[in-house]
């Protein structure tokens, strides 16, 4: 199936542009935490794009090699497939060094805590930022959550920022009535960053994981719904940026892995 067009017309993410704009973190390295091989491409893929077009060393940390996926079947182990993906994907991106390990996919929540952190605190190396999936997993997924989960505890050891890519509510919204869906929408005052997202570098990434973009839907009409830009919060945030109760993972009920 060929990409679907991204039209430039009015859509459900054009009021992304009232928000506040914002910059990305002018750093010299950034660690990406995620769960799976096409994480770093089809949540993080322009943010990380646009770090590493500013010069920011960028690295991935992925915990699986999203073997449980039910798309893109195929005679050959679906990980070794992935794994493949993963690494082509983050030469578009920009990416300098993958870190792939071999936990299940789908039982990362099984893992304690501790052991998934110091695996982020080894692959930190001299990283500024830790840049993840919002709270919640964007969908819930508990392997997202206890991935960003991870990223946090290690942050906290490390004296880390971390930042958080966040779904806008009215595209949440409109996923889930049009494909049942379970996204988790911020409000607008729940963000931090709104930043300008290179679609077309990112969608050459999301091509290389053909195994999972193909039969996908729901990415491409996120991608379409979410229009030339991404929202971030700060869940652990630098000094001197103001946090607030709606954006701190220390707010009350935040167990770090929901």
């Amino acid at each position: 199936m060929p990409e679907p067009a991204l039209p430039g017309a009015a859509h459900a993410g054009d009021d992304t542009v009232s928000r506040s704009a914002g910059h990305l973190p002018q750093v010299g390295e950034v660690l990406v935490v995620c769960a799976h091989p096409d994480d770093e491409s089809f949540g993080l893929g322009a943010v990380l794009g646009a770090l590493s077009d500013q010069g920011t060393t960028a690295r991935v940390l992925c915990f699986t090699h999203g073997e449980a996926s039910t798309l893109g079947e195929t005679g050959r182990s679906l990980g070794e497939v992935r794994a493949d993906e993963l690494a082509g994907a983050a030469a578009v991106l920009g990416v300098e060094e993958v870190t792939l390990l071999g936990y299940a996919d789908g039982h990362l929540d099984e893992v304690p805590l501790d052991e998934l952190a110091q695996k982020v605190e080894e692959a930190s190396g001299s990283a500024e930022i830790l840049l993840v999936f919002d709270e919640g997993g964007i969908t819930g997924h508990p392997d997202h959550c206890a991935a960003t989960a991870a990223a946090l505890l290690a942050a906290r050891r490390r004296r880390l920022p971390v930042l958080a890519w966040a779904v806008p509510e009215q595209v949440a919204s409109t996923l889930n009535a049009e494909h049942g869906t379970s996204f988790l929408g911020r409000r607008d005052d729940e963000v931090d960053l709104v930043v300008a997202a290179d679609r077309h570098r990112q969608r050459q990434a999301i091509t290389c994981h053909a195994s999972q973009s193909v039969d996908n839907p729901v990415l491409w009409r996120r991608l379409e719904l979410s229009g030339a830009t991404e929202s971030l919060r700060w869940l652990l945030p630098p000094p001197g940026v103001e946090e607030t109760t709606a954006h701190t993972a220390d707010s009350p009920g935040f167990d770090g892995r929901a």
